[in-house]
């Protein structure tokens, strides 16, 4: 028996990229697999093809900048299944523009979508941990929040708050059996892997730009029933490129 055999887990962003990849993993599992998006038809579009594998998911259209949206959203999760053990916290999006031109709304709307969604869905999946007396959550979050290219402001400064974010979650939630961990991305390409460039594999020190299956193992390990040791910490997956120097010759 899988060690996520009928575990609830909810996965937002699931429309397409690391979220899809995701959510085939889990229900690969054997877990009942929540998904929510912000797009109706990538959301449709996911189900299908898990549907098409014989699994039946459970899903929800959000859009996370609208706070007063979460909670009942949560509330719907546990009133159909009785029960949250996973959450990971995948949706995300960025606008690049110059700090010069950047306006108020644009970055709320990052700002609202990936850190203040991202606490809000912590607490409201925390409040059916906490009943539970255990439970897991994992914001993905990016090596951006350490390093960065040229505007990308928000963005950057919404990872930052989100490493920041786990490590106070982790503190707080500990008492109550809740497990809060981050994982921090660099390069994986969701469109055509083919189509990258052999520098582009070569630049990483494990010699390939990543997929989202990596990210997708990386999950499984944080969420392993097992695993209750390991807390508020931040899992770097980025096949080494945050540790190598680069100088130009």
């Amino acid at each position: 028996m899988s060690k996520f055999e009928n575990q609830v887990v909810v996965i937002t962003g699931a429309g397409g990229g690391i979220g899809r990849v995701l959510a085939v993993s889990y229900a690969t599992e054997n877990a009942q697999v929540v998904l929510i998006d912000k797009d109706e038809h990538k959301l449709a579009e996911t189900s299908e093809l898990l549907r098409q594998s014989g699994f039946e998911p459970y899903a929800i259209q959000l859009e996370l900048s609208d706070g007063k949206a979460i909670a009942p959203v949560f509330q719907q999760i546990e009133a159909r299944f009785g029960r949250i053990d996973i959450l990971i916290n995948n949706a995300g999006l960025g606008i690049t523009k110059s700090p010069y031109e950047l306006d108020m709304d644009e970055w709320d709307y990052v700002m609202n979508t990936n850190l203040r969604g991202c606490f809000l869905c912590s607490r409201e999946a925390a409040k059916v941990m906490k009943k539970q007396g255990r439970g897991s959550i994992v914001h993905i979050s990016s090596t951006r929040s350490t390093m960065s290219e040229a505007n990308t402001e928000a963005y950057a400064a919404s990872k930052g708050g989100i490493d920041a974010l786990t490590h106070a979650l982790a503190v707080s939630l500990g008492p109550d059996g809740i497990q809060v961990n981050a994982i921090n991305p660099g390069w994986i390409e969701t469109g055509d892997y083919s189509s990258l460039r052999t520098k582009d594999h070569e630049q990483h020190p494990a010699q390939r730009v990543g997929k989202p299956q990596d990210i997708a193992r990386a999950c499984l390990y944080l969420t392993d029933p097992e695993n209750d040791f390991v807390t508020g910490t931040n899992l770097t997956v980025d096949g080494g490129m945050t540790k190598k120097m680069i100088y130009v010759h």
